[in-house]
This record gives C-alpha cells, sequence and structure tokens, in this order.
C-alpha cells in the first residue's frame, strides 16, 4: 500500500497515527496517510516567521521563474510519492481511485493547475492590477506616478482543502510567487494534488522550509487556521459557517452560480441551451462555478424541458472512458442521502423533477459498483422555494421565472453570474450589486475562468495591504 506523509518544511515525516483511503470502486485499502496531531502542528507553526524572512529574501521574478519550472515537472516528470514514485498517469489514475472524478476530468484540472503554474507572470498582472512588482521586493516604489508601499498581512497562508475536485488548487497556488509560505491540510480522498504540486516545485528548486503538508482532522484544521498569519478554507456551509466572520480567513463555500437572460434575449433561449448545459454539467457539476440555477422573465418551463432533454442522455461510463461526463460519488452512502434530500425537497408544492420523465429509472443509480446521482433539473414555481437556490456536489439546476426588474438583487449571494443581455440597465443593476463575485456578460459558460480574473476574492490583496508612504527621493518637484 501506498503511503503519503506529512511534509514538515518540505521533508517527509512518518507519523505513527495513519489514515487510510480506499479505492472508490473496489473499497480496497490504496494510500496510507500519516497524520498531524494538533500539538505537532502548533510546534511548527512556531517557525513561520523565520520562514517568512527567508522568503522575502527572493525576488518576486525568481519565484515566478521557479513556477514556471514547476509547472513542467507538474504535467510531464515522475515526481516523489513517499517512499515510491508518481508519474503523470499514475497521478490520474490514483485521484480517479479515491474521488471518482473520471480521467478525463482528472486531466482538466491538471492542466489548470499546470497553467496556472506556467501562466503565473498573467495570473499575478491580474491579481495585483498590473503592480511592478519590484514594488514587492523593495517595499515601496512608483506604480502609475504614484509613490506606493506595501506590507504582507501575515507570514504564511494556511489552506484547508477540500476533496470534490483538484481544479481549487490553481487558487493558492499563486501565495508561493507571493513570497508566502504555505501550510497546506489535504482533503482525505483528494491529497495527490497538493503532494504533487509541492515536489514539483522542490524539484524546479524552490525552498522546502516554504512548504507544509499536514494531513489532519478537524481539530488540526483548527490549529493551521489558528497559526497561519492568513488562511483560506473550503467548505459547505456547515464546515465555513465559524470563519465567515474572521478577516484572516478567505472562506470559499458553496458558490450558487447562474445564469440569467435578459427580457432583450430570453426569446432567443434556444440559441443558449448548449451554454447553460456546459455550464450546469461540465466538471460533473462538482465545482462552485457550476451554474445551479437559470432564471429568466420567460419561457422557464421551455427551458427546464429543454435541459432535461439534453442532460438526461448523460449515463455512467468506466473511470478511463474518453467521453465520461459524470461522475461517481466516492462514498455511496453520501449519495444516497443526496438523493433523500433532493426528494424530499421535491416532495414540497412549487416544484418538479423536469428530468424525470426523460431519464429510465430512478436519479440515484449503479454503475460497476459505483453510485452515481443521474443530471437533475428542477423546475420552480417561485424563487422562494427551497430548490430554487441549491447547490449539490452532482449536475444539479433549478429553472426560475422572475420578473427582470427584481434582478440581480433577488439573486442572492452568487460567486458567478452569466448575464446574457445588452440591456443597459439590466447590466448597471449587475455591476452595482456587491453579491455577485464574477460577472460575465454575454455569452460566457459560469465555469470559464481566465487567469488573470479570480472569481472568488483576490489573493494579493488577502495577502498583502497598501500603506501611507512618502520617501524625498521619490518626490519630484
Amino acid at each position: 500500500m501506498l503511503h503519503l506523509p506529512i511534509l514538515r518544511k518540505g521533508r517527509p515525516y512518518e507519523s505513527v497515527d495513519k489514515s487510510v483511503t480506499v479505492h472508490h470502486r473496489t473499497r480496497e485499502p490504496l494510500v496510507a496517510i500519516s497524520q498531524a496531531n494538533p500539538g505537532l502542528i502548533r510546534r511548527d507553526m512556531l517557525s513561520l516567521p523565520e520562514v517568512a524572512r527567508a522568503m522575502a529574501g527572493f525576488t518576486c521574478a525568481e519565484l515566478i521563474a521557479l513556477c514556471e519550472k514547476a509547472a513542467v515537472h507538474f504535467m510531464n516528470d515522475s515526481l516523489p510519492l513517499g517512499g515510491a514514485t508518481q508519474s503523470p498517469q499514475e497521478y490520474v489514475e490514483q485521484l480517479s481511485a479515491t474521488t471518482g472524478l473520471p480521467h478525463v476530468m482528472v486531466r482538466r484540472n491538471m492542466e489548470k493547475i499546470g497553467g496556472v503554474m506556467a501562466n503565473m507572470s498573467s495570473v499575478l498582472r491580474g491579481l495585483t492590477r498590473n503592480l511592478d512588482l519590484s514594488i514587492l521586493d523593495t517595499g515601496y516604489g512608483e506604480d502609475n506616478r504614484t509613490v506606493v508601499s506595501y506590507f504582507r498581512r501575515g507570514d504564511s497562508l494556511g489552506v484547508v482543502l477540500p476533496s470534490n475536485s483538484p481544479g481549487v488548487h490553481a487558487l493558492w497556488v499563486p501565495a508561493f510567487a507571493l513570497k508566502t509560505p504555505l501550510v497546506l491540510k489535504p482533503g482525505s480522498s483528494e491529497p495527490w494534488s497538493p503532494y504533487r504540486v509541492i515536489q514539483a516545485f522542490l524539484k524546479a528548486g524552490a525552498p522546502p522550509e516554504a512548504w507544509g503538508f499536514y494531513p489532519a482532522d478537524h481539530a488540526g484544521a483548527g490549529e493551521i487556521l489558528r497559526h497561519c498569519g492568513r488562511g483560506m478554507v473550503f467548505g459547505d456551509v456547515s464546515t465555513t459557517r465559524k470563519y465567515a466572520s474572521d478577516p484572516r480567513i478567505e472562506v470559499h463555500g458553496p458558490g450558487w452560480s447562474k445564469i440569467i437572460l435578459g427580457e432583450d434575449e430570453v426569446d432567443r433561449w434556444p440559441d443558449y441551451i448548449d451554454l447553460m448545459a456546459a455550464s450546469i454539467a461540465e466538471n460533473s457539476g462538482r465545482s462552485c462555478v457550476n451554474a445551479s440555477g437559470v432564471w429568466v422573465p420567460r419561457h422557464g418551463k421551455d427551458i427546464a424541458e429543454a435541459l432535461a432533454q439534453k442532460l438526461a442522455k448523460f449515463q455512467p461510463r468506466p473511470a478511463d472512458a474518453p467521453d465520461a461526463e459524470i461522475a461517481p460519488f466516492a462514498d455511496g452512502g453520501v449519495a444516497g442521502r443526496v438523493n433523500r434530500m433532493v426528494d424530499a425537497a421535491l416532495s414540497e408544492p412549487g416544484c418538479r423533477d423536469v428530468t424525470a420523465a426523460h431519464r429510465e429509472g430512478p436519479r440515484l443509480v449503479e454503475f460497476e459498483g459505483c453510485s452515481y446521482l443521474l443530471p437533475t433539473i428542477v423546475w420552480c414555481d417561485s424563487h422562494e422555494h427551497g430548490l430554487a437556490n441549491k447547490e449539490y456536489l452532482f449536475p444539479f439546476a433549478s429553472v426560475v421565472e422572475v420578473p427582470q426588474a427584481s434582478m440581480p438583487e433577488i439573486l442572492g449571494p452568487t460567486l458567478v453570474l452569466t448575464a446574457i443581455t445588452k440591456d443597459p440597465e439590466l447590466k448597471r443593476r449587475c455591476l452595482k450589486y456587491q453579491h455577485i463575485g464574477r460577472l460575465n456578460f454575454g455569452a460566457i459558460q459560469t465555469n470559464r475562468i481566465v487567469w488573470d480574473q479570480p472569481h472568488e476574492g483576490n489573493l494579493f490583496d488577502h495577502l498583502y495591504a497598501r500603506r501611507a508612504f512618502q520617501a524625498a527621493e521619490l518626490q519630484t518637484a
């Protein structure tokens, strides 16, 4: 059986306490993961200020060059995996084995992570709004004829990671190029990506001290977030609620991402069905940027029917099938609970599972020993129904009719909003609405992300603050 160690300052450490993660299909043990207890984490966190001072000695240009080298290793090389090695293909197979993601989806997510590493200069230009990064090296300088100075808000970034999809790792990687040591608590089913990212950086010549990898329980995760200067946490509402009011922690919870069609475009809804379906179902609906709602002023029932017909064709396929469209749940019990939650909500008046009439059999199906939830489109008579603004880890979306005059305010918190409209007033209101994390105007999938446009928070603003500053040598007559 494979073993993944703790990484303390980038160096492997085997713990007596280990958890075992199984193959989602065979249920056979696949990897033993050393567990870090809270005491070990607290002890290691004491050295973070020293590590941060060492990281400050690198220029941003040097760290960006390391990112570019690491991207090549991450995508192409066999890298250390505990006492063994891991090829790119083994990475794909092992991640698929513990999370259920088909190989084709793992590769897409791998390319996303590698793409951010390889294009770090572009990523940082977006995050910093074209700041001259040498200013972070010296501490101050001129930016657009203005004297500016920035300081680091904390000595490290602690990240509590999820298991649902590896694409989220693209969000924290830029912290390294911003001179910030990283302390990572991996998800129990997806330790592979953060471990491989670290090994790629170490092979590229990155300082080992900049990296901590601490598989742990909830208590260990809490220690990381308490002792790191800044934090990032991923999870559902119950997991992230406790950190929502802590300004040190950037919270990544459910997205409730949506598509709206304005009055001027809604009569052309058939032109956008493919875009809607892809926004809902790509990556098996596991990402916070997948659309979980389509809100329109009219034609709602017709749109729901068209989406249901299209997505009802999705069926389980083998993990290595190049045309795999949906992923099983690694834990069949979770699939059963989610299915019961959906059915319970559908029993309330005012909502209908439109896909039920287009698929053969139930929503919850078994295939080759795995549990799948088939894509589900529901029609809600009111935006107040419990399923109108709900998100699940499978291709699920509600279709709701609301007056354009009430949009976007009626949508509530929305991580990504694709607004298909040319109406200046609707666009103006969308731009003013403070609860949209990423705003797309026009026919753009909600899950289409570009490197220089963060979709949830801004890592640079999370890690750095600007101070009032004057320097006599920079003053001009």
